[in-house]
């Protein structure tokens, strides 16, 4: 095998390390436009709750639960937006791959965060819809199918399929 040159910086791409960080920076922010929509959506929703006539009816147990979804998405929100305010403030400064890295970082925090907010939403959905005991259950096995799709096929696949060089 010979000295891979300037431009073949993987074995599967022949890209410069600039050509790289450009082509990950725009899979990012795709990424991120995708799930943001749902993020946008879901956070509209939970605000408007607090506006509805049932909302008074709540527990106090629900209105915790409540309050601490909507802080969830406010976070999850911040996460997300923050993957492209981080690029506007650093752009020019020839930080492009540290800020893919960074960048991709904030974003699997807003993915965790918005796992943590699903579940909040569905305990509190389903508390009310239900006021049955196998909530808690049904809430962990939907995390759990959300686990396995968001992490664990994803590690699987990566740990599958990639070369053991």
């Amino acid at each position: 095998m010979g000295v891979l040159g300037p431009r073949e910086t993987s074995p599967g791409r022949h890209e410069t390390p600039e050509e790289r960080s450009d082509r990950r920076w725009t899979e990012l922010l795709q990424e991120v436009r995708v799930i943001q929509t749902g993020v946008q959506i879901l956070f509209g929703f939970l605000l408007t709750v607090v506006f509805t006539p049932r909302f008074a009816t709540l527990t106090p147990t629900d209105r915790a639960i409540y309050v601490t979804t909507v802080l969830l998405g406010a976070a999850t929100t911040g996460a997300l937006v923050g993957t492209v305010t981080f690029h506007r403030l650093v752009a020019g400064h020839r930080l492009k791959s540290e800020t893919v890295l960074w960048a991709s970082r904030l974003a699997l925090v807003g993915i965790v965060l918005l796992l943590a907010t699903v579940t909040s939403a569905l305990l509190l959905i389903l508390r009310i819809a239900l006021h049955d005991s196998a909530v808690p259950w049904i809430v962990a096995g939907l995390v759990g199918w959300f686990m396995i799709c968001w992490f664990a096929l994803p590690a699987w696949i990566l740990y599958r399929y990639s070369s053991k060089d």
